[in-house]
């Protein structure tokens, strides 16, 4: 009789949003998961069912992979030394202070407490995003250090989650990518991922240098993406021509694509813009800066988008705007989430409020960790609240309910009918329709339009 081998253990460190969302999707395929945090708080929440964050479906996923007795949460890395067979590190790596490069110093905590304390033969697998070569740096660190010594082996896994679709990317990616030194790291990372590539997820085998930059160069194009048609939106402007019709007559070009060629008010969040910086501090190291150097710009392009922005309600405000109320829809970077890091559209809040505009802030899920952020704003409970004596409305965060607005029902409640789309989000036939004078990031100002 073949005796089946048993599945391998995981224990994921950090329980931010990637480490909290592996835990659980982990769990829900089925392995036994322990979840380690130095944050208690944050511990606690979890253990208890209760997400720190923002993010459909996984509050659900939660209760229920708890339920099963899989999943457990921990403070001890005792106990993950002890347990885990796999053990995968998810923690920040945010952009150092007065720097542009990736502040190291949680992921090498992480590494370096687990490997102390093994005793076996074990694998670890990074999943932050990283410099090239920090994986090499890691695995001569944790060698060293480890009782388990070169049994103890290091891996490079790479996470391509989108906020707002975690969980569908975790359980349903487009590829694994494992950056691997040994035909046994292969092994365990298949095994671990079984499920997944049961069901036809293509999988790259790659060094770990390879597998670390597979993550930062997608991001790094996603970016110059996003950049470019905001770049053909600042031409747009100039030239009286419309961003929105260039770029639908790009995307029917099977080489170029529609995907995120949408004008607008550019990216944010706690991945792409620290990400982008950090690879161009680390080409610089490498000696090879003149390679990325376009990524400059491609930063520069998406933060003048900001002040653009700020532009078009001044000039729908006529050019004052001291003391002009400001309904500003929208705080998170992107819909479906909660996250404030680097987010244009409180940037754009904020640039109005030091001009000495009233801002109202109002985002459905973002409220909480803007006013974190930006106390000094004023916050509003709804959009109706949010909107009503407004003399510019600003369109920032594309969420559904923005989005699905009435124009007519909120031309009742504000004082002027004026918006600016930000996002490019909104049916401008029917806003204009309704009496409101519309504005966007590189389309033409409509001629005539009589002011309510």
């Amino acid at each position: 009789m073949t005796t089946i081998p048993p599945a391998p253990r995981i224990t994921v460190i950090g329980t931010g949003y990637l480490g909290a969302t592996q835990a659980v999707c982990m769990a829900h395929l089925g392995f036994e998961v322990l979840a380690v945090d130095v944050d208690p708080g944050k511990i606690e929440a979890l253990a208890s069912g209760r997400l720190p964050f923002y993010e459909p479906g996984l509050d659900t996923l939660l209760v229920d992979t708890l339920a099963t007795g899989r999943l457990r949460f921990s403070t001890d890395f005792d106990d993950a030394a002890a347990f885990g067979d796999v053990h995968f590190v998810c923690v920040g790596t945010p952009q150092s202070s007065g720097s542009d490069a990736a502040d190291l110093r949680y992921v090498d905590a992480a590494f370096g407490e687990l490997a102390r304390r093994i005793t076996g033969r074990a694998l670890l697998v990074g999943k932050s995003t990283v410099p090239v070569g920090t994986a090499d740096r890691l695995a001569a660190m944790v060698r060293e250090m480890s009782p388990a010594g070169d049994a103890l082996e290091l891996a490079w896994n790479p996470e391509f989650l989108r906020e707002g679709y975690a969980v569908d990317d975790t359980l349903r990616p487009d590829r694994l990518v494992f950056g691997v030194t040994s035909a046994w790291a292969e092994r365990m990372l298949r095994e671990v991922f079984a499920p997944l590539v049961a069901d036809g997820v293509p999988v790259v085998v790659a060094d770990p240098a390879t597998a670390e930059l597979v993550k930062v160069a997608a991001n790094s194009f996603l970016a110059t993406k996003i950049s470019f048609i905001n770049a053909m939106a600042e031409v747009c402007e100039a030239a009286g021509a419309d961003v929105s019709l260039l770029a639908k007559a790009l995307s029917y070009d099977d080489r170029i694509g529609g995907r995120f060629l949408k004008p607008g008010l550019g990216f944010g969040g706690g991945c792409l813009p620290k990400d982008i910086r950090a690879f161009r501090a680390r080409a610089e190291e490498l000696g090879v800066s003149a390679a990325v150097t376009f990524l400059h710009e491609v930063d520069q392009i998406n933060l003048r988008r900001r002040s653009r922005t700020v532009d078009l309600v001044r000039e729908l405000a006529d050019g004052e705007l001291q003391g002009v109320r400001v309904a500003a829809l929208g705080a998170a970077f992107k819909p479906d989430s909660d996250d404030v890091r680097d987010a244009p559209a409180l940037d754009v809040a904020r640039l109005l409020y030091l001009e000495g505009a009233s801002v109202v802030v109002y985002d459905p899920q973002a409220n909480a960790n803007a006013h974190r952020a930006y106390p000094d704003l004023d916050y509003a409970s709804s959009l109706a609240e949010a909107v009503n004596g407004a003399d510019v409305v600003v369109l920032l965060t594309e969420w559904a309910e923005f989005v699905s607005a009435d124009p007519e029902d909120m031309g009742v409640l504000v004082a002027h009918r004026r918006i600016v789309d930000g996002r490019s989000a909104l049916d401008v036939e029917n806003y204009r329709a309704a009496g409101w004078e519309y504005r966007a990031l590189g389309r033409p100002a409509e001629v005539g339009v009589t002011r309510s």
